[in-house]
């Protein structure tokens, strides 16, 4: 299953992309350092475990994706790889709801290639999936993040103190929320008109 919106295309992260992956994550790895979840120590100050090799990560990324929990996309732009979207903590039953987290190569930041992914992306957990409610939690320190789910008109709603742990510590999170009833018109056709200078729903 792909996505597509102009030259920004959503498909499943595979294990072919490593060297794509991988480069460009060295690329911007002191960029990308003070957002990225880390593991805390364990019991007794034991030292966490080592970090999941690129293969690991997506042999449990797709086993999530099969067990209907999770949705891992890279985000290409113009066909390359310039960064990856997840739609994780998928909940049915009474909920119906996920999270999106993100990142971007920095190359390409700032022209407008997240705000479409993101959108989506959620279009997609709306109007295919059927979920009712999408969260982001964005560090408040990262700006270009949280500028990315402002654009789309999601809403605030307040601070998690120390709700990851982040660069090494346990962070707080600011959090973004959007329910189905918000967007009518549809989460694409939102960004479309915002990207155009109309009116959403106009």
């Amino acid at each position: 299953m792909e996505l597509h919106e102009g030259e920004v295309t959503l498909r499943p992260i595979r294990a072919r992309d490593q060297r794509e992956w991988q480069e460009v994550s060295r690329r911007n790895r002191d960029w990308l350092r003070r957002w990225e979840a880390t593991v805390p120590p364990g019991p007794a100050g034991h030292a966490a475990g080592p970090r999941p090799t690129y293969r690991q990560m997506v042999r449990f990324l797709r086993g999530e994706a099969s067990a209907g929990r999770m949705l891992p996309f890279v985000v290409l732009y113009k066909g390359q790889l310039v960064g990856q979207l997840t739609v994780g903590g998928i909940t049915w039953g009474s909920m119906c709801s996920a999270n999106v987290g993100y990142w971007i190569d920095e190359a390409v930041a700032g022209r407008g290639i997240m705000p479409t992914a993101v959108a989506l992306s959620v279009n997609y957990c709306f109007r295919t999936l059927g979920l009712h409610r999408i969260e982001v939690c964005i560090r408040p320190e990262n700006r270009p993040s949280r500028r990315v789910v402002e654009k789309l008109g999601f809403r605030s709603e307040g601070i998690r103190p120390r709700y990851l742990h982040i660069d090494g510590d346990w962070r707080d999170h600011m959090v973004y929320a959007l329910t189905d009833e918000e967007v009518p018109e549809g989460m694409l056709e939102r960004w479309r008109a915002i990207s155009s200078g109309r009116e959403p729903g106009n």
